[in-house]
């Protein structure tokens, strides 16, 4: 197809081509001749006639290279790339073409690949028009049709050159005799009843992007161009079989027709965009949504066919580059489509080298569109030669001085020194794994930005799409590689592979478990430090309150108590405790808590925040013993954190000690029965489904109608959210706000389970892993939480031996809740302050006061 600068010779200028193209050309002459800049990416596009590659690479601000310089970071060439010159680029470069895509980019080898796997899957691949390869099939094309003349039945068949392109030597046959049998052909049955646009045949171009191989990673582009004949379809007879303007859709074909409309809307002409058709779809009362699945799943069927081949291909020529590194290959495809009168989408061809020439002005911004985006979507980076550069010198230096980060394991050695070695190994597997996966996350948290017009279609998002597709991937592998499928097959089945971050950091932290026994160590409890970003005041830890049981925030310890608990606080804060417990003789808990006086930022208001009641009886409750009723805020505290019934009231006292803390009720609580844990548990249920997040000023009812009014308008609220969490705090801030009802829950639990130290109770400890795993990949555990993979925290009690009942796990799932609601609130308090003058300003992290850290209580 002639480039944009032919084709205006021809008709004459078009604005198009006054205002854009020409003086662009005098621009990029200009460029070409500058020097190059130290940390510009380089484009070296020798290798293309279209204009349009030319315009996008000066629109995304990279460089064009002399054509002799292979070093440049990103290489276009318009035909396939041989392998040796892919061998040849270094990390950091990128062309344009994988090895390997010819098997469905060329017609015959396309029919070859898809015929094996219809016999595999012949329900999953139905969108193929029965095909027939010359020489090869010949006796079975005329056995067929021999079969259709005995049931006097006639099929119209379209005629193919094996590798053809443009549609050059396409015909339309009725009667297979006269074919030549030596001849390089392809035969398809012709579809007789395509759906008609204002009585015209057309097909669809759509634009895919394959950025990987290794892992199969697949965008679709939503637009494309809608190809029509230039003469009215009728069903193919006798007559018309030579019509090939109606027959046929193919540009090249078409231009050449007098009837030809150039038109530069986008509703009009012979030539128009998938966005007008679908369009013209919803209008007509058709399914867009499934017209799009249909398509997209034809897209990704076909690119299984061909990932046993490309992966092998591009191995074959990076040899020794480990799985999932970053891919040099990428590949623009153009898949032509043909829609029966029932939608349904069948597969003409694929192009690896699709025409990016600019005839129309519609095809300047289809086509400009594809090519920016994709551009974007490969994330091409100053930095990534340099860092590619410091790469090979320390693997070099690393192979000189014989550096390994596994001793070899000598002749003879022990069995716990080959039982170390092992769980060495298995450790820098993992933690290869572990940077795989993460730098996975920060490829799709790049591709979820800079997606613009793409959608991502393989891997879905829908879990048993998914594993429909990796089962045809399997099925794939076994038919095209039977004899060296093995190693890939193992590849897919490694569990490793299908884990995800927290599952591997659990496997890491019991290897390191296992190698302290091996040592003889005592091994480390592996509990979550507990938290030290509160620092404590010390003036204001002196002037500490006790709180009694008649009053939450009334005094009432003499001076030589305070002296003693002064010294037990300080002894707790070298522990880097944050809530201790010193039970009484008044069969009360007293609460000993840090100083309320601390250093916040940004991410944790100072009224929303948590601090825990002071007082409660030591005499175990149920829900039949809580008594529902009000009290009044303090007017100098806000409350963020709130429990609509008091759960903390007292019960009537007992006049016996058999509630102190004593050898004895130690002993009883390490012994307590499984009956006795559950009631107790089932308690703590009660109390976390009773504690709601109040927002500072706020009534419980305004509250919860705010939280509810963002859920309802969670599309406007949730890339605010996402920002503010994931993006706006840092990992102590995302900290601090989930300490509000961490906090909040450590001060309550040692009332329930009668225990002055809260690590002693078991629940506590899971609940510690669930905060962990909400904080992971910088609280992208949490944020998990409000998409579709909300359940991913489960995932850290399958791997654990210890087993945790269905109890447990409501309390989980409720302290999720918890957790998600108090970053709404949170999020919302720091919006609403941030615009008024009234709110928090830049510093305001820095200031003391006593109000905050509140979990409130009523009788």
């Amino acid at each position: 197809m002639p480039s944009l600068p032919q084709e205006r010779v021809i008709q004459g200028p078009s604005p198009l081509d006054l205002n854009t193209e020409l003086p662009y050309q005098s621009t990029m002459k200009r460029k070409v001749r500058k020097k190059k800049k130290k940390g510009t990416i380089t484009a070296n596009v020798a290798g293309t006639k279209f204009e349009i590659v030319r315009l996008v690479i000066d629109e995304m601000g990279f460089m064009k290279t002399p054509d002799e310089d292979e070093t440049s970071n990103l290489i276009w060439c318009d035909s396939a790339v041989q392998q040796e010159k892919i061998a040849e680029l270094q990390n950091y470069q990128r062309i344009n073409h994988f090895p390997g895509m010819g098997e469905i980019c060329r017609k015959d080898f396309l029919a070859r690949n898809m015929t094996k796997m219809i016999k595999s899957r012949p329900l999953d691949y139905t969108f193929v028009p029965r095909t027939w390869i010359f020489p090869a099939e010949y006796t079975q094309f005329q056995n067929y049709m021999k079969e259709l003349k005995k049931k006097r039945k006639q099929k119209t068949f379209i005629v193919k050159p094996a590798n053809g392109a443009m549609g050059h030597g396409i015909s339309l046959i009725r009667n297979g005799d006269k074919l030549p049998s030596q001849d390089h052909l392809i035969v398809q049955e012709y579809i007789e009843k395509p759906f008609l646009m204002e009585g015209y045949k057309f097909d669809l171009r759509i634009y895919i992007l394959v950025t990987s191989c290794d892992p199969l990673k697949i965008f679709l582009y939503h637009d494309g161009l809608v190809r029509m004949g230039t003469e009215k379809y009728i069903p193919p007879n006798e007559t018309n079989l030579t019509q090939l303007y109606m027959h046929l859709t193919n540009y090249s074909v078409n231009k050449h027709n007098e009837h030809f409309e150039r038109d530069e809307t986008e509703n009009k002409g012979s030539k128009r965009s998938i966005r007008w058709f679908t369009e013209f779809l919803q209008a007509n009362q058709h399914d867009v949504a499934k017209f799009w699945s249909d398509i997209s799943e034809l897209v990704v069927k076909t690119l299984i066919v061909a990932e046993p081949h490309v992966l092998h291909a591009y191995r074959m020529c990076r040899p020794g580059q480990p799985p999932g590194s970053e891919s040099v290959c990428f590949e623009v495809l153009g898949f032509d489509i043909l829609l029966d009168r029932k939608l349904k989408p069948w597969l003409l061809e694929i192009n690896r080298a699709p025409s990016f020439g600019t005839d129309q002005k519609i095809d300047y911004d289809v086509k400009r569109g594809v090519l920016l985006n994709a551009l974007k979507l490969l994330n091409i980076r100053t930095s990534d030669k340099r860092r590619n550069l410091a790469k090979q010198k320390a693997e070099a230096q690393r192979r000189l001085y014989g550096q390994n980060s596994i001793k070899r394991l000598l002749p003879g050695s022990s069995d716990s020194e080959q039982q170390r070695h092992q769980l060495e190994r298995r450790k820098e597997e993992l933690k290869e794994r572990l940077a795989q996966v993460r730098k996975q996350i920060s490829k799709e948290e790049h591709e979820n930005r800079h997606m613009g017009n793409y959608r991502r279609i393989y891997p879905p998002e829908d879990k048993t799409l998914l594993e429909k597709y990796e089962n045809l991937l399997a099925v794939a592998f076994q038919t095209f590689l039977s004899g060296r499928a093995a190693s890939f097959q193992r590849e897919m089945n490694n569990p490793l592979k299908r884990m995800k971050e927290e599952d591997i950091l659990d496997l890491l932290e019991q290897c390191e478990i296992d190698d302290e026994k091996l040592m003889g160590k005592t091994a480390k409890s592996r509990g979550p430090k507990p938290l030290s970003s509160m620092p404590e005041s010390t003036e204001i830890t002196k002037r500490q309150k006790y709180y009694s049981s008649d009053s939450s925030y009334g005094s009432s310890s003499s001076s030589s108590e305070s002296e003693e608990n002064e010294k037990e606080e300080y002894q707790n804060k070298k522990r880097e405790k944050q809530v201790t417990y010193n039970l009484k003789q008044s069969n009360h808990y007293r609460l000993i808590q840090p100083s309320s006086s601390i250093r916040r930022s940004v991410s944790c208001p100072r009224s929303i925040s948590s601090q825990s009641p002071s007082s409660a009886d030591n005499h175990p409750f149920s829900a039949q013993q809580v008594i529902s009723s009000s009290r009044s805020a303090s007017g100098s505290r806000s409350h963020s954190l709130n429990r609509a019934s008091s759960y903390m009231g007292h019960p009537p006292q007992r006049n016996d000690s058999s509630s102190t803390d004593s050898p004895m009720s130690e002993s009883l609580r390490q012994l307590r029965p499984k009956e006795q844990e559950d009631d107790l548990t089932s308690q703590t249920l009660f109390v976390l489904k009773d504690m709601k997040i109040r927002f500072p000023g706020k009534s419980d009812a305004e509250s919860l109608l705010l939280i509810e009014d963002m859920i309802d308008n969670w599309k406007y609220h949730k890339t605010k959210v996402a920002s503010y969490w994931l993006i706006k705090l840092d990992s102590v801030k995302q900290r601090k706000v989930l300490d509000i009802v961490k906090t909040s829950v450590r001060t309550v639990l040692p009332r329930i389970w009668k225990v002055p130290d809260v690590e002693e109770v078991n629940l506590y400890r899971i609940f510690n892993r669930v905060f962990n795993r909400l904080l992971w990949s910088h609280g992208q555990g949490l944020w998990n939480c409000f998409c579709d993979s909300g359940s991913s925290w489960e995932s850290i009690f399958s791997k654990s031996p210890e087993v945790v009942t269905p109890l447990q796990l409501q309390c989980c799932q409720r302290l999720v809740e918890l957790c998600k609601q108090c970053l709404l609130v949170v999020y919302k308090y720091a919006t609403d302050s941030r615009g008024s003058l009234s709110g928090i300003g830049t510093n305001w992290g820095n200031s003391r006061t006593e109000q905050g850290q509140q979990l409130q209580t009523r009788r």
